[in-house]
């Protein structure tokens, strides 16, 4: 009845002290999407639109690249609002990442925690999860608290010590894998929106200078090809944006597909050697 008890306080106050963290980690993710949105309009029509970037003072004759993307129209701020949340969302995604792999590659780590446990040295294995610092390390940490526990408890039967084991290290798992996962959304949505909101401002594009040449009444090949040139723009900043989205959201799930592989073999590794060890 106690361990049952210890149970579900210890879910009832993660579950309480989530939700904060997950209001607070909503927010934050707006005002990363808010500041991209405000520089990117900043960006725009300072830099883009600046007048040096013209031939004329109406804006009509680009004269650089910078000014051909301002003639891109309105499409193009809305595509640097994605390529910077993008960037941003690229940043913190590997930062985070980068700290969940942890000092020592997860099959050295496993390695070293096998020896320990092989020689009943619980204290040097929870020593090495230290030392590793990252998600399998973690995950690794709690599953030896548990089974050092279960080294001197006399009233479960070995079948039951084992079965709290795993559950303890599925429990750390499962507080582990979202931090993993988190805005992973971001650059898996943007890998497609982008490219078909590049295509959106293509079109546009091309529908006012079709317009413009039909009001004008007489062909024009240099304006036609000032025009799809403008509007193309929208296409190459997003199949960029796309490409980069693609690329590190492909990068960091295979990352993260080899820290899941090494929880899963931690688990497994002290589950074992709890049985051999422990009969």
């Amino acid at each position: 009845m106690a361990d049952v008890k210890t149970a579900a306080a210890k879910n009832t106050n993660t579950g309480h002290a989530g939700k904060p963290n997950n209001a607070s980690g909503f927010m934050i993710n707006l005002l990363i999407v808010v500041a991209c949105i405000a520089v990117a309009h900043l960006v725009f029509y300072l830099v883009l639109g600046s007048a040096s970037n013209f031939k004329d003072e109406q804006k009509h004759v680009a004269k650089n690249f910078l000014g051909t993307m301002y003639s891109g129209g309105w499409v193009v701020p809305i595509l640097l609002s994605t390529l910077l949340t993008l960037v941003c969302f690229i940043i913190e995604r590997a930062l985070t990442i980068i700290k969940a792999k942890g000092k020592i590659a997860a099959g050295e780590f496993v390695r070293k925690v096998q020896y320990n446990l092989a020689n009943k040295n619980i204290d040097a294995a929870i020593a090495e999860c230290d030392k590793q610092s990252g998600s399998v390390g973690n995950v690794m940490r709690a599953g030896l608290i548990k089974y050092r526990e279960m080294t001197t408890n006399t009233e479960l039967a070995t079948e039951q010590k084992v079965m709290s084991i795993q559950k303890e290290i599925e429990e750390a798992t499962a507080l582990e894998l979202p931090m993993l996962e988190k805005n992973l959304v971001f650059l898996s949505t943007i890998s497609s929106a982008a490219t078909l909101l590049g295509l959106f401002g293509t079109v546009m594009g091309m529908i006012r200078s079709f317009a413009a040449m039909a009001n004008a009444g007489a062909p024009d090949a240099a304006a036609l090809a000032g025009g799809i040139s403008e509007a193309l723009i929208n296409t190459a900043t997003g199949i960029g944006t796309s490409f980069l989205a693609i690329i590190f959201y492909n990068f960091f799930t295979t990352i993260i597909d080899g820290i899941t592989f090494g929880i899963d073999e931690s688990g497994f590794t002290l589950t074992q050697s709890f049985a051999a060890n422990y009969k």
